[in-house]
């Protein structure tokens, strides 16, 4: 069986979250041994659709008219386009329409989360089976490596042994950035680094005052990548993320990956694969998030608790989601068959 891994516009979306899912999901087929293609011309007998625009609905079109079955990547959802992009209120509609027409002409969809697989079950025109696969995530490569740690503290300043607190995400209100910015001013002795980026245009006006007034332990640096931000992850005495909405979050992987303690907000996607005082520390509001953090930064987190928190990542390794998605493959291509 050859497979499409089709993903519009692949270069502009290489530093989001669905960027990552790529490299993952063409490593896990890697690993399975499973035959694929990226180009919508070649022959291939299923195809994995990964976005929801203009592009992408032609391909689906073409695949329906050949008799293709289409699985349909579930990374988006309703919910986690609000509060994101500058202008979201004026997207959305156009959204909401690029996904359901997506999602209601699917032969099987993919998506990471039971949560984000209950979202997208209660739209309107869903009929097909929604299946919950993990983003996943390389475990070698977040290994323990001294040169990764050295390389980002030489970087960012950051001394040996001194203790700071990171966040990954783009720049939005979705993800928590201003409770990320207002818990740092609680701790103007230690450093908060945010790694994200967004083209100016794109940042709301809110996010920019924001972003104008934090204090100045508040150190956004941008994007990062590679050994700088796997050397962040396994230098970071807590990796803090106040996202309010995400279909699984593939930077809670990373760090789990990294045994980095963490402090989340207790939102739908984590359930039930993260548990508090488990796996890692959920809290509601922003005295929580102090609360926790501070108590790390002064004590440590629990070993059973970040050995958990690995456990739970080597179940989403890329060794285990590739035979997750030849199974969907053939599910799909068995039910188009079945339909004619």
């Amino acid at each position: 069986m050859k497979v499409l891994i089709y993903f519009q516009d692949r270069k502009a979306i290489q530093s989001s979250g669905i960027g990552h899912a790529e490299m993952h999901q063409l490593s896990a087929l890697k690993e399975t041994g499973v035959e694929y293609t990226l180009n919508p011309l070649d022959s291939f007998d299923v195809a994995h659709i990964n976005t929801v625009w203009h592009k992408s609905h032609q391909v689906l079109r073409n695949c329906r008219k050949r008799g293709i079955p289409v699985i349909v990547h579930g990374h988006s959802t309703h919910e986690d386009f609000r509060n994101s992009f500058f202008g979201w209120k004026i997207w959305e509609p156009f959204v909401d329409k690029a996904l359901d027409y997506m999602y209601g002409h699917a032969d099987l969809i993919i998506t990471p989360t039971p949560y984000s697989k209950s979202l997208i079950e209660s739209y309107k025109g869903v009929t097909c089976p929604v299946l919950a696969i993990s983003n996943g995530i390389q475990l070698s490569e977040y290994a323990k490596d001294e040169e990764s740690c050295r390389l980002f503290r030489e970087k960012y300043g950051i001394k040996e042994g001194e203790k700071f607190v990171m966040g990954v995400g783009f720049p939005f209100k979705r993800k928590g950035l201003d409770d990320f910015i207002e818990v740092a001013r609680k701790f103007p002795d230690t450093k908060f680094i945010w790694f994200g980026h967004l083209m100016d245009i794109a940042v709301s006006p809110y996010i920019k005052r924001v972003i104008r007034h934090r204090p100045k332990n508040c150190i956004l640096p941008g994007y990062a990548k590679g050994k700088y931000i796997r050397g962040a992850y396994q230098s970071a005495s807590v990796f803090f993320f106040p996202s309010n909405e995400e279909t699984e979050g593939i930077v809670v992987l990373e760090a789990m990956a990294s045994h980095t303690p963490m402090v989340l907000r207790n939102i739908g996607a984590y359930r039930p694969w993260l548990q508090d005082g488990v796996n890692a520390h959920l809290e509601t509001n922003n005295e929580e998030f102090e609360k926790e953090i501070r108590n790390i930064l002064d004590h440590g987190d629990d070993p059973k608790i970040l050995d958990a928190a690995y456990k739970a990542a080597e179940e989403r390794d890329l060794s285990k989601i590739g035979p997750q998605l030849k199974a969907a493959y053939e599910q799909a291509y068995a039910l188009k068959k079945k339909s004619e």
